[in-house]
């Protein structure tokens, strides 16, 4: 690396918080709490490349393609959450979106010494994923400067998957490694170097908007209501009955009787009750759609 530590911003001092250690457990959250307030304001400077990074995965997605995250430590652990929360919310396949973690599955509940420093590491587990050209990679370092990180952006690049870089800093050495590079600078923690903190906060809010967006420009929710959601508990089993429920008007036995005849598929049960059509006819206007209800709803409308 030709950057040093100190130079960066995740690890520079704060000022505010030089007696952190001498402070009353009160004073201590307040000022906690008052750094947090910072993080909306530093994503809120980067939301111009946080929607060029959205319009590229749509882009992606609606041709065939997925979308990786690779990550060391806390920024990898956070791309896994994110993408383990798609399937419930938005209905879509587990390979839709991945998280992976440098050092592999053992890393997400402990820290694998040395794995975040293994440039080729990174290349081996965009190949050994199978990543092809029509998908999309994020590489996510609070610092900017993860080794592993930089490697799986250059063996996506060779690859001809388009590449998006998400860091914390302004001047990021994984930015030269992408196509496009989100920075959501957040200045100094707390607790020096912590980027679990208001560093792990901003890249939460990030991955948030960039897979939310994707997924309601792809149909995935009607209004604000997440009708692709998939009935596989009884809590989702209730709450397609009350998303069919609110955009129909119907009684919650009605919805219910819906719901059956739509094999708890919501977008289905609503446009059965809104177009009077056939359970298989319903599947065959969303097929036709792309999955997108309020499309389907017009064509009939």
């Amino acid at each position: 690396m030709d950057d040093r530590l100190e130079d960066l911003s995740t690890e520079s001092r704060n000022e505010q918080t030089r007696q952190l250690d001498t402070l009353s457990i009160m004073q201590i959250l307040q000022l906690m709490n008052r750094e947090e307030r910072k993080v909306p304001h530093a994503v809120e400077r980067a939301l111009e490349q946080v929607a060029a990074a959205v319009a590229c995965v749509i882009a992606a997605v609606e041709a065939g393609g997925r979308l990786f995250y690779f990550g060391a430590g806390t920024s990898g652990r956070l791309g896994i959450l994110d993408a383990a929360e798609c399937p419930p919310t938005f209905g879509t396949p587990p390979e839709l979106v991945r998280g992976i973690i440098a050092g592999g599955a053992a890393a997400i509940m402990r820290a694998i010494e040395g794995a975040e420093d293994d440039e080729q590491l990174g290349w081996r587990d965009v190949h050994d994923c199978g990543v092809t050209a029509h998908d999309v990679v994020v590489g996510i370092a609070a610092s900017g400067r993860t080794p592993y990180v930089i490697g799986a952006l250059d063996a996506a690049r060779g690859i001809g998957a388009k590449t998006i870089a998400l860091s914390c800093v302004e001047q990021g050495l994984i930015n030269q490694h992408a196509d496009l590079a989100i920075k959501a600078v957040v200045g100094a923690e707390i607790v020096t170097g912590s980027t679990r903190l208001k560093a792990g906060s901003a890249t939460k809010q990030v991955l948030n908007m960039l897979t939310t967006a994707t997924m309601i420009k792809l149909g995935k929710v009607y209004g604000n209501l997440m009708v692709n959601v998939q009935a596989t508990n009884n809590k989702l089993r209730e709450r397609v009955k009350r998303i069919v429920m609110e955009v129909t008007g119907v009684t919650y036995e009605e919805a219910e009787e819906l719901a059956q005849q739509a094999d708890g598929d919501a977008k289905t049960a609503i446009l059965i009750k809104l177009t009077g059509s056939s359970p298989e006819e319903a599947r065959r206007l969303l097929a036709a759609t792309q999955g997108r209800l309020r499309e389907a709803i017009e064509l009939l409308g």
